[in-house]
């Protein structure tokens, strides 16, 4: 499958580095220059990630994100932002709105290639979530069996245990937003507090280690594969 790569950056030269790096790659591309014509560009072209620059003009990429989220289709799109800011507030915000990852500037070709395709593997992938079991570090999880596996040891976990674990496993350094737990593990009618989330956050890692899943302060949290 060839995927669809659209870059927003205010600055020509940049989207001109990054389109060609690309295509070089083998990606499709298409171009925005602003987050106003990204969000018009991208019902069209239907990108399977949006690389997406923060500090830009009539609309910036925080706010492109939140609309891109809300917008029907895009949901699942993989947002990466790109930002000259090392500041920990623009990475909250950002992961807030909905990003995926952040990209710092200046730009390194081989880094942002690299990047990009752990990206799409780790939201695109063909089969892994077809298959009864998911792998990643040194943890096997067996959905058939609900079994979770660590160096030869297996232990079964209660069911919002397992299923969190699952859903965490599956996108390993994807950050899952709290409501996005809430909605994909209780449903969306059901009312759960954080202090249920945090509970079972707790108890998981005193199965699998507490360096398997990290806190995302104040958006969530990641599988550290």
């Amino acid at each position: 499958m060839q995927h669809r790569i659209l870059i927003v950056d205010d600055e020509k030269d940049i989207l001109d580095l990054l389109q060609y790096n690309l295509e070089k790659k083998g990606y499709k591309t298409a171009t925005a220059k602003n987050g106003v014509k990204a969000i018009e560009k991208a019902k069209k072209f239907k990108p399977h990630l949006v690389l997406l620059d923060i500090m830009m003009p009539e609309m910036d990429g925080i706010e492109t994100t939140r609309v891109l989220r809300k917008t029907k289709g895009f949901e699942n799109v993989v947002i990466a932002l790109l930002t000259a800011l090392n500041e920990d507030f623009a990475e909250i915000t950002g992961f807030q709105a909905g990003a995926d990852d952040f990209i710092a500037k200046p730009i390194k070709p081989n880094v942002l290639i690299s990047r990009i395709s752990a990206l799409l593997r780790r939201h695109h992938p063909d089969t892994r979530e077809e298959n009864s079991t998911i792998q990643a570090g040194d943890i096997t999880l067996d959905k058939e069996r609900y079994l979770v596996i660590k160096n030869g040891e297996e232990f079964v976990l209660p069911r919002k245990e397992f299923e969190l674990l699952a859903l965490m496993m599956a996108r390993p350094g994807k950050v899952f937003r709290r409501e996005t737990i809430m909605n994909r593990i209780w449903g969306e009618d059901v009312i759960v507090g954080d202090r249920t989330i945090d509970v079972h956050i707790r108890k998981l890692r005193e199965k699998i280690g507490e360096d398997k899943i990290k806190t995302i302060k104040g958006v969530g949290y990641k599988f550290a594969n």
